[in-house]
């Protein structure tokens, strides 16, 4: 029988998965806010990590149970959508396109400022355009093309956080004043308001395991690797960025002193080796940059192809698959033009888009599993207690107040957005008197 032209290709084994999540992450996105949330926190970032990691491995949870149940690309989407309701998760979907649109975004702009930084010589503008058609062009040839790049550029980024340790270790203890190892979570100035508005930020940085789950159509055996994928991605980029972000503390203590808190981690890295540990470190996050543009652009592809062939966005656009890469290129190529968007937007009016889609969409996750499990299919007794009702509403409660903790202008901003995509849903459904249309669950062989 011949290949529905529908039906994503199932090629990537467990590896894989894990790779592209973390090279969603960007190990090394611990400096892009490191200086900004470092002094919100009064010195205090591992320990915001940590809070940070305690409400993301919650949500991670979330996401394990719900493609268990759901094994196919859509996300938040699927699962709000098969919970709630096609109107619900039509809204949850919209929110997540913030944080799946703009993030290729963020990452063509820093490649741009640092490739710039680095090579004068080069304009900003060529350096993004330039990077945005290769990026796209790795997407329509095929997610084993974007999987094997992912693994070689965080191998790079594992590298340099190898040699940066060494050199911290080394740079520490040759200090004449010895410095705690504790003293980056020490409770002098300790502020718990101050500790939330900086973990509010630091959730940005573990947005890979969500991508992971838009993968599931190209999985094989999707409802046994990718909940186990997620929660190793998870567990693993946690645990680098608390290191990180605690070895940057033991090397320069005094964060009260950074020459640019936008720009810390230039500080950091002359601190402990010199101009080539700076040096390195530009070249690995421009490396962790181009990873991530490729992942996140991968991962809202698919998104759009799963709202396409679902009905709420154009099918004839959306819905297609190319004939000879059986990739969902006309959804890359509109991604692609968004992010022409990086040549003129504000970095930060896109990074706080993201917090607020993402926010949003982990919270419905949540609500999902307590939906899908507990009332719908009513287990809700011994352990499935635990699991299908306390760590929900447990990740229900720490999204909130991670969402809560972010500025006014990211609430008008992402108000903003999701009013156009609740217009949309009315012109879609006719003011509500037509039904949203829903997900087909059944794969053609």
């Amino acid at each position: 029988m011949p290949q529905s032209t529908t039906t994503l290709k199932r090629t990537l084994g467990l590896p894989s998965a894990v790779f592209f999540g973390l090279a969603y992450m960007v190990p090394l996105t611990v400096f892009t806010t490191y200086g900004i949330v470092t002094e919100i926190t009064a010195g205090h970032l591992p320990l915001a990590y940590v809070f940070t990691l305690a409400a993301m491995i919650v949500t991670a949870l979330a996401y394990a149970n719900m493609v268990k149940a759901f094994p196919i690309a859509g996300s938040a989407y699927t699962y709000t959508q098969q919970s709630f309701g096609s109107g619900i998760g039509f809204m949850a979907g919209w929110a997540l396109l913030l944080d799946y649109l703009f993030l290729p975004m963020i990452n063509f702009m820093v490649i741009g400022l640092y490739l710039n930084a680095a090579l004068p010589q080069l304009p900003v503008w060529l350096i993004i355009i330039v990077t945005i058609v290769l990026v796209t062009a790795m997407n329509v040839l095929g997610i084993k093309v974007a999987a094997g790049l992912n693994s070689a550029l965080v191998g790079i980024q594992a590298v340099f956080i190898v040699v940066f340790a060494v050199m911290s270790f080394a740079a520490v203890s040759g200090y004449a004043e010895p410095i705690s190892p504790l003293e980056p979570f020490r409770n002098a100035d300790f502020e718990f308001t101050a500790i939330a508005a900086g973990a509010a930020i630091l959730c940005l940085s573990f947005l890979g395991f969500d991508a992971v789950s838009t993968l599931s159509e190209e999985t094989r055996n999707p409802t046994k690797t990718i909940p186990r994928a997620i929660v190793i991605c998870t567990l693993s980029a946690g645990a680098i960025f608390v290191f990180i972000s605690w070895l940057g503390h033991m090397v320069f203590p005094d964060y009260g002193s950074f020459t640019d808190a936008d720009t810390a981690a230039v500080d950091v890295m002359t601190q402990a080796g010199g101009p080539f540990l700076a040096a390195f470190f530009t070249a690995a996050y421009v490396a962790g940059a181009i990873a991530s543009a490729t992942a996140s652009q991968v991962s809202v592809s698919r998104i759009l192809f799963t709202m396409g062939r679902d009905g709420v966005l154009p099918r004839g656009v959306f819905a297609v698959l190319h004939q000879r890469f059986r990739t969902p290129y006309a959804a890359a190529l509109i991604v692609g033009g968004v992010s022409l968007l990086a040549l003129i937007f504000p970095l930060e009016l896109a990074s706080s888009m993201i917090s607020f889609g993402a926010l949003i969409a982990f919270s419905f996750v949540n609500l999902s599993v307590l939906k899908h499990y507990a009332i719908n299919q009513r287990r809700y007794r011994g352990y499935d207690a635990v699991k299908y009702v306390a760590l929900p509403v447990i990740g229900v409660g720490l999204c909130l107040w991670l969402w809560t903790s972010l500025t006014a202008e990211t609430f008008a901003v992402g108000l903003g957005w999701v009013t156009i995509g609740f217009v949309w849903l009315l012109f879609l459904t006719r003011g509500l008197r037509r039904p949203t249309p829903t997900l087909d669950l059944t794969e053609s062989a």
